[in-house]
């Protein structure tokens, strides 16, 4: 042999078993951890847990009837989320009203309340909004004179899920 052909032998890679056996372990390694990664997203999408959106579901629709001429009342609905993902109620319109306003109730502690415009009202996945005199409303501006009894229109707005329609009975404030 001479000097070059031993030189090149000896600074060149040669592909032993045990290097190709190590190579092909290297290469596994990654395409293994993606595979069990895909196995399981797909059981996760696939047992329904993964981007099951909100369902959305209104009842229990009331109005007070204004009292003392006055213009102003207030609307309470239940609503719903029975799907897998959080929602919130962004506003609510009327056909109906002049005017109407996502509001909460507050205590100031010493025997005096207030009522304050609010932002979105959260609906987390599986639960309820109630909304009451003592929490969440929808502030209302009555266009006309209402009777108890009478059904008044109301729609819904969400931000991830579609408008929902819904009707509010008027009754008489503690009934």
């Amino acid at each position: 042999m001479t000097d070059s052909t031993r030189r090149e032998a000896v600074d060149g890679w040669w592909p032993t078993r045990r290097r190709l056996r190590e190579a092909y372990l290297t290469a596994a390694l990654p395409v293994i951890a993606c595979l069990v990664g895909l196995c399981g997203l797909t059981a996760w999408a696939g047992s329904g847990a993964a981007g099951a959106p909100p369902r959305i579901a209104v009842d229990d629709g009331r109005v007070f009837l204004p009292y003392a001429g006055k213009e102003n009342t207030a609307a309470f609905f239940r609503v719903s989320n029975l799907g897998g993902a959080d929602d919130q109620l962004v506003s609510v319109t009327s056909p109906d009203v002049e005017q109407a306003m996502l509001s909460r109730h507050q205590s100031a502690g010493t025997g005096a309340d207030s009522m304050n415009m609010t932002g979105p009202l959260d609906i987390p996945a599986g639960d309820t909004l109630a909304m009451s005199p003592f929490g969440a409303d929808v502030m209302v501006k009555v266009k006309e004179r209402w009777q108890a009894g009478q059904v008044v229109r109301f729609v819904l707005h969400f931000r991830h899920s579609k408008p929902v329609e819904t009707i509010a009975i008027v009754v008489r404030p503690g009934s």
